[in-house]
């Protein structure tokens, strides 16, 4: 900005105008003016190489990391020097950095056949008409297929995953464990923080191994052949009542082969009902 200022300066002196006039105008002082340009990396070289130093020993340290190591290494630098001089070599941009996710373990698909133990949930992607992109957020129960809740939106956070099953909480409790895949709104904190707080397994898949959770790859498969692939969508509020009522068609109407070509409801009923009657 100095340097802008100056050869302002300089261009109004050059057209005869005087230096403390100019000076004004512009706002910079005429010893700043008269003062010969220097080059803040060599100016500042001492505090380059001494950021550099501590960067060499831990990459991804911060400011003030760097400051205070830098203070216990003896260097007597004004924090605000530092910091300009942290600024202007780029080190406050937020690097990006790829998340390296923990190693899970292949499980096989084991589903137990009653209702509301296992569930499982997924992401889908589409289009309206006008081009603007939804996603959609797919729950099931992997003992009967059911379709537990089809979620429509334009972002689909953690936090909008965690009130939906606080939802399906309140309406028909919650299973032992939920299978996922490891996108970043089911690896985040939030999400697996409320799992753990309602005492629920999260059965994470290996990375790129869909079929591991195979039962909501399918439901997915019906759901875009049957649903998504059929219409064209003018809003979200026509997907998300469409939906619905293709989840209910689904649930209770449409016949499941492997369900021995029951509905999904009407096979729970089934299930719920023989089992009350071993109880007895």
């Amino acid at each position: 900005m100095t340097a802008e200022k100056r050869d302002a300066v300089a261009g109004m002196v050059d057209d005869g105008v005087p230096v403390s006039k100019a000076c004004h105008l512009v706002g910079l002082g005429r010893a700043s003016y008269y003062r010969a340009p220097q080059d803040w990396r060599v100016a500042d070289a001492a505090v380059i190489d001494a950021l550099n130093e501590q960067l060499r020993k831990s990459p991804r340290a911060g400011f003030w990391k760097c400051y205070e190591r830098m203070r216990l290494k003896g260097y007597c630098f004004n924090h605000k020097r530092v910091y300009r001089v942290y600024c202007r070599m780029g080190l406050n941009l937020r690097r990006r950095t790829k998340r390296v996710l923990p190693k899970r373990t292949p499980k096989p698909l084991e589903v137990s056949m009653y209702p509301n133990r296992q569930w499982a949930l997924d992401f889908m992607h589409d289009g309206l008409y006008c081009g603007k992109r939804f996603r959609t957020l797919n729950i099931i129960d992997e003992g009967t297929r059911e379709c537990l809740a089809i979620e429509v939106d334009t972002s689909l956070p953690a936090g909008r995953v965690v009130r939906t099953l606080e939802r399906l909480k309140a309406e028909r409790g919650l299973p032992n464990q939920i299978r996922v895949d490891n996108g970043p709104e089911l690896i985040a904190a939030e999400f697996y923080d409320w799992c753990e707080a309602n005492e629920i397994t999260v059965a994470y898949i290996q990375p790129g191994k869909p079929q591991q959770n195979g039962f909501v790859e399918r439901f997915n498969g019906s759901f875009r052949y049957e649903f998504l692939d059929a219409y064209l969508f003018e809003s979200l509020a026509q997907v998300r009542e469409m939906a619905w009522l293709w989840m209910l068609d689904y649930n209770d109407e449409r016949p499941h082969e492997s369900l021995g070509d029951l509905p999904p409801a009407v096979y729970r009923r089934k299930v719920e009902n023989s089992s009350l009657g071993l109880s007895h």
